[in-house]
């Protein structure tokens, strides 16, 4: 899917609050996003800034590396699960298959089972079918859940 198109269908998914740690898998679409990224230090914070997001009435994005959601694993289950603060989350899947630098191969191996583990449903997306997930994440958001999207390296143009 092409960054502009994915902008796209998340606007018209009603997503207005961008935010997240940067990842070179995610450069485009937060490129694409321009003023609208608020760019983060760490990827729990961005959950925290999400979440007054949507409590300011606001329909939030996080964007980042898996390896973020070790750092993040707390608010999502202490914030979000508990009160039912939704977000969409953009994970880019380093280290899948094995294949990437060394330290993100273990979490590579082991990030779609972690998020299953805390009942975050998840995706992981092929270019074809990135759509379809966002309309997926989208319903789960809708009803106060968070949503994780796996983006594998080349999901994006």
């Amino acid at each position: 899917m092409r960054v502009e198109e994915l902008k796209g269908e998340l606007k018209k998914s009603g997503f207005d609050f961008f935010t997240g740690v940067p990842c070179s898998i995610l450069g485009g679409i937060i490129k694409a996003l321009g003023e609208d990224y608020i760019p983060s230090v760490r990827e729990d914070t961005a959950i925290g800034l999400a979440c007054g997001a949507y409590l300011g009435g606001k329909k939030p994005c996080v964007l980042m590396q898996n390896s973020g959601l070790g750092y993040s694993l707390n608010v999502l289950t202490s914030l979000n699960l508990i009160y039912g603060i939704p977000v969409l989350l953009l994970v880019s899947y380093r280290g899948f298959e094995g294949k990437d630098a060394p330290e993100h191969l273990i979490m590579g191996k082991h990030c779609v089972e972690l998020v299953r583990t805390f009942e975050i449903p998840s995706k992981v997306c092929e270019k074809d079918d990135l759509k379809g997930a966002l309309v997926e994440a989208n319903r789960y958001v809708e009803k106060g859940k968070p949503y994780c999207i796996f983006i594998k390296e080349g999901t994006l143009e």
